[in-house]
C-alpha cells in the first residue's frame, strides 16, 4: 500500500471513527426517525390515500425515505465535522499534511457518504421487514443512490467549509436542504401536481434524485431517466468542482 493510499484512509478512518463514537445519536436517531415516518404515513394517510400510480402509499413513499436518510446523514455528518475541525483548529494540521487537496477532500466526504450508505442501508432493511418493497432496476438503482450520496456529501463539505458558526449549519439545514428534499418528490408525486407548481418542481435538483430512486425500486417515473442522471452528473460535478478548488486554494478553510 502507497503513502497516498495510507494517508487517504487515514482520513477516512478518523471521520468514520469520529460517527461510529456517538453512533447512537448518528445512527440510531436517524433509523428511529424513519421508522416514525413509515409508521405515521403508512398508517394515517395510508389508510386514506390507498394508491399513488398504481403503488400502495406507503410504498411510493418509502423509496424517498431512504434517499433521504443517505442525503441527511451525508450532509450533516460533513457539514458538522468540518465545522468542528474549523473551531477547535485541529484541522490545521490536516492542512499542514503531505495530504494533497484532493485526498484532504475525498477524506471528509467519504465520512459522510459512509454515514449515510450505513442509515439508507438500515432503513432499507427495516423497511423491508415492515412493507413489500421491490426492487425493479437495480442497475439505476445503485449508480442513483451513489451520485445522491456523493451530491450530498459535498454539499455538507460546502457548508461547513462556508459556515462560520453551528448556527449557519442548522440555517442552511431547516431553510435550503429540508425543503428541497420536502418539495421534491419524497411524500407525493410530482406529476399529480397542478401548475405552476408542477413546472417549479422541476427546477428543484432533488426531483430528479428522487425520480431516479423511485424508479430503481418501482419501476415509475415522473422523468427521462438519462436526463436525470444527465442532470444528477452536473450537480454533482459543479459541487465538487468548487469543493476541489476551495481546498487547493485554502480559503475558508481555518477560522
Amino acid at each position: 500500500m502507497s503513502a497516498s493510499q495510507i494517508r487517504l484512509l487515514s482520513l477516512i478512518r478518523r471521520e468514520v471513527n469520529r460517527f461510529m463514537k456517538i453512533k447512537r445519536q448518528t445512527i440510531g436517531g436517524p433509523l428511529l426517525e424513519t421508522f416514525l415516518y413509515i409508521s405515521v404515513f403508512g398508517a394515517a394517510l395510508g389508510s386514506r390515500i390507498h394508491q399513488v400510480h398504481g403503488f400502495k402509499y406507503i410504498v411510493f413513499v418509502i423509496p424517498g425515505l431512504i434517499m433521504m436518510a443517505w442525503a441527511m446523514n451525508a450532509f450533516a455528518n460533513n457539514s458538522s465535522s468540518i465545522l468542528q475541525q474549523k473551531f477547535s483548529r485541529s484541522i490545521d494540521d490536516q492542512l499542514s499534511s503531505p495530504a494533497s487537496p484532493l485526498q484532504l477532500l475525498m477524506g471528509f466526504s467519504l465520512g459522510g457518504f459512509i454515514r449515510g450508505f450505513i442509515v439508507a442501508m438500515l432503513t432499507l432493511a427495516v423497511s423491508m421487514v415492515l412493507v413489500s418493497l421491490p426492487i425493479r432496476e437495480p442497475l439505476v438503482l445503485i449508480p442513483a443512490m451513489i451520485l445522491v450520496g456523493l451530491f450530498f456529501a459535498q454539499a455538507g463539505v460546502l457548508i461547513g467549509v462556508r459556515a462560520e458558526q453551528f448556527d449557519d449549519v442548522a440555517l442552511y439545514q431547516t431553510f435550503m436542504l429540508q425543503p428541497l428534499i420536502f418539495l421534491g418528490g419524497v411524500f407525493y408525486s410530482a406529476s399529480l401536481l397542478p401548475e405552476p407548481f408542477r413546472t417549479m418542481t422541476r427546477f428543484n435538483p432533488v426531483y430528479y434524485m428522487i425520480s431516479l430512486v423511485r424508479y430503481g425500486f418501482l419501476g415509475y417515473k415522473d422523468t427521462s431517466v438519462l436526463f436525470s442522471f444527465a442532470m444528477l452528473l452536473i450537480f454533482t460535478g459543479l459541487i465538487t468542482a468548487v469543493n476541489y478548488r476551495i481546498f487547493v486554494q485554502g480559503k475558508y478553510l481555518r477560522t
